[in-house]
């Protein structure tokens, strides 16, 4: 898919797709729920992407997963991949929501609050495009920051204040933590 020369998908296997950024959000910030079990968050992804009663929910589900991913799930490492990432977040929808919502603004003119529609593909596409001197590229940066590589001990200790700073709540499940931790010496 060419985000230049493509239209922009809206279904999957005959599936109409609620494309719309803010479903995906949602579905994002959803799925990093603990509270809400593995059943509920297919129904609710269900009830968030599709107006029609499914039938095939594999589909459906694979449907919601292309289009959260830009159409990149097809590989299986990819998907592995984005599960490493995920303990290395670096934004936040719930977080960072004003530093987002002022950045579209200002680089974009687009206020995301009062835009009714806009497609999730393009939405995703202007977000990795935020100019780095945008407070969230610049959060994102501090969050991203490898300190081990800083060999200035006065640089190191000046972003390892501001990684701390900027850092994201740690809503993984306690066991997902011992899982981590276990993995970390192997």
């Amino acid at each position: 898919m060419n985000i230049l020369i493509d239209k922009m998908p809206t279904e999957y296997k005959g599936l109409k797709v609620n494309t719309n950024f803010r479903s995906f959000i949602l579905f994002e910030l959803l799925m990093q729920d603990n509270e809400v079990s593995k059943e509920d968050k297919i129904y609710l992804s269900l009830k968030l992407f599709y107006n029609e009663p499914i039938t095939d929910v594999k589909t459906a589900i694979d449907g919601i997963l292309w289009f959260y991913t830009l159409g990149e799930n097809e590989n299986k490492k990819t998907s592995q991949n984005n599960q490493k990432k995920r303990n290395k977040e670096i934004y936040s929808y719930e977080y960072d929501a004003k530093y987002i919502y002022s950045a579209f603004l200002d680089q974009y003119g687009i206020d995301l609050n009062e835009i009714g529609y806009l497609h999730w593909f393009k939405f995703k596409s202007l977000f990795d495009g935020l100019k780095d001197e945008n407070k969230i590229c610049e959060i994102m940066g501090y969050r991203a920051i490898d300190l081990s590589k800083i060999k200035d001990k006065d640089k190191e200790k000046k972003y390892k204040k501001l990684k701390q700073l900027y850092a994201l709540p740690d809503n993984r499940t306690q066991e997902e933590k011992e899982n981590d931790f276990a993995e970390a010496f192997w």
